[in-house]
């Protein structure tokens, strides 16, 4: 009875009923249970779009390839003078600078040739001062119509063709002397000996490559781009490589774009009739264009390897196209 009196006295008439502490937090637990599951939709909906849209935006707005290759210039050694080889100064794979000494060629029968075309220069030159002085002599005897003219002349040309002999001479002294330098084969530039196979005692032919340089001034960098990513590839535009085989990045800019590739359709059948291949495909692929990467940086540790396989990104965010319209 006591218990109903209290009930009766708390829910008078006029009075609101106030919710115990126990249900208030029963309440918010229960709005914040059911309002987790919302939550964690609602924020990865979120990151699914803001990844979605960097996702478009690394494949489709930013060009990449993973079609690249590191290239250089390589320089062939081949002698201008035949002759066995004597010396060699370099083995595979080793680090010339320009001038250094790579080979020497037999330089005996050389010699032999400077030492003749002196002593045919000096008789040549002889011979010469000697047709000069009889010309001379004739032309003072012909003064006092001592000597017929037609001897002055004879004497004349004798001078003049023992001048055009000792020009000659001089010239094959020259040659001489070239060929010999030639004996020895410099580095024209700093790089690396490559493939190496010429070894001592070797006959070396004119022409007939012995060694390959491999110039270290030269990389770069040819990346094969889809020709639907060309519209957003200007020169100067900076670049990132990746190279297979390491994690830093090697540094670079875009140098030039190039301007044709191989047609199979535009070449000529025997006839001078256009080769045009009658299998067309509904299924069209973009042709790769090479686009020329020069190298700025490379981190300590990389070694750049003509023929390595990289990944390039071209760095185009922030660039004005509109200024890049020319078709030079």
């Amino acid at each position: 009875m006591l218990t109903t009196a209290k009930k009766q006295r708390r829910e008078a008439p006029g009075q609101v009923p106030v919710p115990a502490p126990n249900d208030q937090r029963r309440g918010a637990a229960g709005w914040l249970k059911s309002a987790i599951p919302v939550l964690v939709t609602l924020a990865t909906v979120v990151l699914a779009v803001v990844f979605g849209r960097a996702m478009w935006r690394a494949y489709m707005e930013t060009p990449w390839t993973r079609d690249g290759t590191v290239r250089a210039y390589v320089v062939t050694m081949a002698p201008e003078v035949f002759g066995r080889i004597v010396e060699l100064r370099v083995t595979d794979n080793q680090f010339v600078h320009k001038g250094d000494l790579l080979m020497v060629i037999d330089p005996t029968d050389y010699q032999i040739a400077v030492s003749r075309a002196n002593a045919a220069l000096r008789q040549a030159q002889l011979d010469a001062e000697n047709a000069a002085r009889l010309a001379q002599r004739r032309d003072s005897l012909a003064r006092v119509d001592a000597v017929p003219l037609e001897q002055v002349e004879t004497y004349g040309n004798a001078a003049a063709i023992g001048q055009v002999q000792v020009q000659q001479a001089a010239a094959n002294l020259r040659q001489a002397r070239t060929n010999l330098q030639r004996t020895e084969i410099r580095s024209p530039v700093n790089g690396w000996v490559t493939n190496l196979l010429a070894q001592r005692q070797d006959f070396a032919t004119v022409g007939q490559n012995e060694i390959s340089l491999v110039d270290a001034d030269s990389f770069w960098v040819d990346a094969y781009f889809e020709e639907t990513k060309l519209g957003s590839i200007h020169e100067s535009d900076d670049a990132s490589v990746q190279l297979l085989g390491y994690t830093p990045m090697v540094r670079g800019h875009v140098e030039s774009i190039s301007r044709g590739i191989y047609v199979a359709n535009a070449q000529q059948s025997q006839q001078g009739l256009a080769n045009v291949n009658p299998i067309f495909t509904w299924v069209r692929l973009a042709q790769r264009v090479p686009v020329r990467i020069h190298v700025d940086e490379v981190p300590q540790g990389v070694r750049l390897v003509a023929g390595m396989t990289a990944t390039v990104h071209i760095e185009t965010a922030g660039k004005d196209s509109g200024n890049h319209n020319s078709v030079r």
